[in-house]
């Protein structure tokens, strides 16, 4: 999809040059902390002050420029389908449901410590729908010990989908043999794998002014292999950052280039894409909220900032709601519409996401996702030449008349109106067949027809009995530990 509307801004121009002036004062001046040994030596060899003792590392301004000029401004994600592939650029939109979240719930099952078939079932759900253009990861599937669990994960991508999948940072072995099953059970090639990107990762600074050893290392093993890497450090305002707006930004742009400038180092031109999740808390408790006037003011800078840099970036919606009611539906499409007008590349958080990102709800995920197709048919162009003015139907309709049976509604009612919504909620009855069920008991319905009526993408059947096989290799031989 392409976002058709011109971005807003909440800065001047003047403004966000000042505050991109003032992330670089902060990089060469302040400092940021680095944990990671081989990631401070690149710093260093890229031209850095480096502190070993304080791990502090003083990034110069010539070398977030350099690292700017070689990220790319556009580049392709590869998907298991070339119909889903998508483009990395300013003006592309690409929407996403909720992720991370360690529980999920259902009206059926409730509220539960995330599992293997929770996860497998949220991307049956997430195929379905192609207002969701990529695989984020949904629900932590805990009952999968962490040195096996990118198996099932990768394994769970791989079967059930074709669009872009997601890979976890968790260390470098976790991340070459996540990199090797997708090769596999796609069939890529080394050439093509170094040439393209068919995977990404979320990269999240530890707040305020630290990359720890774990995201340093995935921004290092995604770059070398020329796999997206999405940097987002998480910045709540008055918590990880100062309380106000363009203070937390400032704080955001400045890890987030760090983050870059260490990538392009590693592997200049490597595929990256600027990101951002920046929000308030609740200051009588320090809970994280979404969907307030803060949030939308920061996406709305971000975008500026992305701008700003030129790159493709990321924001995110979300809901601190505790349940799937009008306040959660309130929360996230406010936030969805502050990454829409900021122009975001990606919306991540756009449907299912509760309690700040705690749980991920079935029922939630089907009605945030009809506003999403909403949005995705606001966003599709519309006819103004001589059949959308309708001159004849003008003519055809006299006075005191209606345009119900004329020619030209008879001609076009049945795909101007929701038409990819008919598929999901033909089965659920007049209203007086369902009774006063309200809209998350019937979104109850909705996803249970998906998940008993889904039928997998094809894939190749030698190359997932080659999956298959890998990672029973691997689960014999102990697994891998993430911090392999």
């Amino acid at each position: 999809m392409r976002n058709p509307f011109p971005p807003m801004n909440v800065f001047s121009d003047d403004r966000i040059a000042a505050i991109h002036d003032a992330a670089l004062d902060v990089l060469e001046r302040l400092g940021v902390k680095v944990l990671h040994r081989q990631a401070r030596a690149t710093f260093k060899t890229g031209g850095a002050r480096v502190d070993e003792t304080t791990e502090m590392v003083h990034i110069g301004r010539d070398m977030v420029k350099a690292a700017l000029a070689t990220a790319p401004k556009s580049f392709p994600l590869i998907a298991g389908n070339p119909d889903r592939n998508l483009l990395m650029e300013l003006g592309s939109m690409v929407f996403q449901p909720g992720a991370g979240c360690p529980h999920a719930t259902d009206l059926e099952r409730g509220r539960r410590p995330g599992t293997e078939q929770d996860f497998r079932e949220l991307i049956t759900l997430t195929q379905h729908f192609d207002v969701l253009h990529m695989i984020p990861p949904l629900v932590e599937p805990q009952d999968v010990p962490i040195h096996l669990r990118h198996y099932a994960m990768t394994k769970g991508q791989m079967e059930l989908t074709d669009k872009v999948p997601f890979i976890y940072a968790r260390g470098a072995g976790q991340v070459r043999e996540a990199f090797e099953m997708l090769q596999i059970a796609r069939g890529i090639s080394d050439s093509d794998f170094a040439a393209h990107s068919h995977c990404y990762t979320i990269i999240n600074t530890n707040s305020p002014r630290q990359l720890d050893i774990p995201m340093a290392q995935g921004v290092m093993d995604f770059a070398r292999a020329g796999q997206m890497a999405i940097i987002t450090p998480f910045t709540l305002m008055g918590a990880m950052a100062p309380i106000t707006v363009a203070g937390a930004m400032t704080l955001s742009h400045a890890e987030a280039l760090a983050a870059i400038t260490l990538g392009q180092l590693i592997n200049s031109g490597a595929p990256v894409c600027y990101g951002t999740f920046t929000s308030n808390v609740d200051m009588k408790s320090g809970a994280p909220i979404f969907g307030t006037p803060e949030h939308f003011k920061a996406s709305l800078a971000a975008g500026q900032l992305a701008r700003h840099i030129g790159l493709p970036w990321r924001c995110a919606s979300g809901s601190a709601a505790n349940l799937g009611d009008v306040q959660a539906a309130n929360e996230t499409q406010f936030g969805t519409w502050g990454c829409l007008l900021a122009g975001a590349t990606v919306t991540l958080h756009a449907a299912g996401w509760l309690e700040g990102g705690l749980t991920v709800s079935y029922e939630k995920l089907i009605t945030d996702v009809e506003v999403l197709q909403m949005m995705a048919e606001l966003c599709t162009a519309t006819a103004a030449d001589e059949g959308g003015i309708a001159m004849d139907a003008l003519e055809e309709v006299q006075p005191g008349g209606h345009f119900f049976g004329a020619a030209h509604t008879m001609e076009r009612y049945q795909t101007e109106f929701y038409e990819p919504l008919v598929a999901d909620f033909a089965n659920i009855g007049t209203w007086e067949e369902r009774g006063s069920v309200d809209a998350t008991t019937r979104a109850t319905g909705i996803w249970q027809g998906i998940l008993r009526d889904f039928i997998p993408p094809a894939g190749d059947g030698d190359r997932l009995a080659a999956l298959d096989h890998y990672i029973d290799d691997r689960i014999a031989a102990g697994g891998c530990a993430p911090e392999s």
